[in-house]
């Protein structure tokens, strides 16, 4: 698949713009007591990071009906904690960057929209569309709503994320999946899923679909922010 050019470029948030592992791994064996699934141990941690979704939920034996139970947990959870959840170093300063150079921004994401604008503060004027909540095997349905409401052909976005599901969310509606190799699931298994782009850190993507464009004469750079190429 080509590596572009993208005219949208849609984000997952937890593990790609947000570095809510470590919240995550002290809540997670206290919904596991709650809702009765295994519990993590820490030597498990590097093998569950190598799985898909669907061999997560298999791997804690949780049984399907309780997925929105415990998803609709963890996103009161994360608004109570929401103070201990930041952005990735290189986050903001990458979302300028894609912003100046006129790549419109959205978000797919299982996260809740208050809790992702709660962390991305200043920075969340940036995005144009967002389809939040999504469940953990719905995101192909919210990304292809999102693509089609914004009105741009699969072919010409690229969505970003640490997750094999969001590869798969992407493959199922036809854009391109670009692995972040900061997140949760090992950079090597994103990589087997064979993506456009592989990014070793947040800086890369800007450089990647959005180039630095030569400022026209008599114009400031900071003129040019947000205009469409």
């Amino acid at each position: 698949m080509s590596t572009g050019p993208y005219r949208l470029a849609v984000f997952d948030f937890d593990g790609t713009l947000a570095d809510s592992f470590p919240w995550f791994a002290d809540v997670i064996n206290d919904v596991a007591d709650r809702y009765r699934f295994a519990r993590i141990a820490p030597h498990e941690t590097e093998t569950l990071r190598g799985l898909d979704a669907a061999g997560i939920v298999r791997h804690l034996g949780i049984v399907p009906w309780k997925l929105p139970f415990i998803s609709r947990h963890m996103h009161r959870l994360a608004a109570r904690d929401i103070h201990r959840i930041s952005l990735f170093p290189g986050v903001p300063a990458m979302l300028a960057d894609l912003d100046a150079a006129g790549v419109p921004l959205a978000i797919v994401s299982s996260n809740t929209r208050a809790n992702i604008e709660a962390v991305l503060g200043p920075e969340a004027h940036r995005f144009r569309h967002f389809a939040c909540g999504a469940s953990l095997f719905g995101k192909g349905k919210r990304l292809s709503a999102l693509i089609r409401e914004a009105g741009f052909a699969p072919e010409t976005v690229l969505y970003v994320g640490d997750e094999i599901r969001d590869h798969d969310a992407a493959r199922s509606v036809g854009c391109a999946f670009a692995a972040v190799a900061w997140g949760y699931t090992h950079v090597e298994a994103l990589r087997a899923t064979g993506p456009a782009l592989v990014l070793s850190e947040p800086g890369a993507l800007a450089a990647a679909i959005a180039p630095p464009r030569s400022t026209p004469a008599g114009e400031s750079p900071s003129a040019s922010r947000g205009k469409t190429p």
